[in-house]
């Protein structure tokens, strides 16, 4: 922490799928995660695919966020088709990130991407390009979708057993990695949301930050709690360091 305030490791993407890899390398992050840390107490830093250990002793926990397609050559598959659209100097510099900030013991938050990520990272696998389901594409970003969570999840305490969420993306989890749980679906059984049995480690598959705070555009709940909720068990987690 930094003068009692917890420092949150944020993961960037890139304009590498957007140039077909053609132009130099750029970094780039969604201005909405940014305000969703700040609001709830915590000071976002960017990591900048530059020395993954020195953000993961700095900082006080990680922020997995949303992207490209995770390649399929990490959990042993072939592309399915020309839909999936992969970032591999991303997928490299994350799986080093993500490694440290679990040496560190220190709590990790998976969004969108993230989610799917950190699912690979722990021995799952992904569907790769989703079916529409009941009608509507996960890919629309103008969908709204109930979810129906666990009660004794933290995404079920926050927002109850069922509640209404964005969705932008078409890929998802399909074998569960290893330590985790699922606590949310939709109602065609994808899953919205898992967490790590014993560590500090949680994902969800749709995109809070796009409906928290002033970003809510009221067709969900805010979302802000969520962040809250994590920026607390950072917190948390911080200050046993310190004692």
């Amino acid at each position: 922490m930094f003068a009692g305030t917890p420092l949150i490791a944020v993961t960037s993407a890139s304009n590498h799928v957007a140039s077909e890899g053609r132009e130099p390398r750029e970094l780039r992050l969604g201005s909405s995660y940014v305000p969703a840390v700040a609001v709830a107490g915590a000071a976002p830093v960017i990591a900048c695919e530059e020395t993954p250990e020195l953000f993961a002793g700095l900082c006080d926990g990680l922020l997995m966020t949303g992207g490209p397609d995770v390649s399929p050559s990490r959990y042993g598959e072939a592309p399915l088709n020309s839909s999936v659209k992969t970032d591999p100097a991303r997928d490299l510099y994350e799986e080093k990130l993500l490694r440290a900030f679990l040496k560190e013991e220190k709590p990790i938050f998976g969004i969108c991407r993230g989610c799917q990520f950190l699912n690979v990272a722990f021995g799952g696998s992904l569907h790769q390009d989703l079916p529409p389901e009941d009608g509507w594409d996960h890919r629309d970003r103008a969908v709204r979708h109930k979810i129906i969570a666990l009660e004794d999840s933290i995404v079920g305490r926050l927002f109850g057993t069922e509640f209404q969420v964005n969705t932008i993306h078409h890929q998802s989890v399909k074998q569960l990695g290893r330590g985790l749980r699922v606590t949310a679906r939709s109602p065609g059984g994808i899953i919205e949301a898992y967490e790590h049995e014993d560590l500090p480690v949680f994902a969800v598959q749709f995109h809070p930050e796009k409906l928290a705070n002033d970003f809510c555009d009221n067709t969900t709940q805010d979302f802000q709690p969520l962040f809250d909720y994590f920026v607390r068990l950072v917190r948390r987690s911080a200050e046993a360091r310190l004692r």
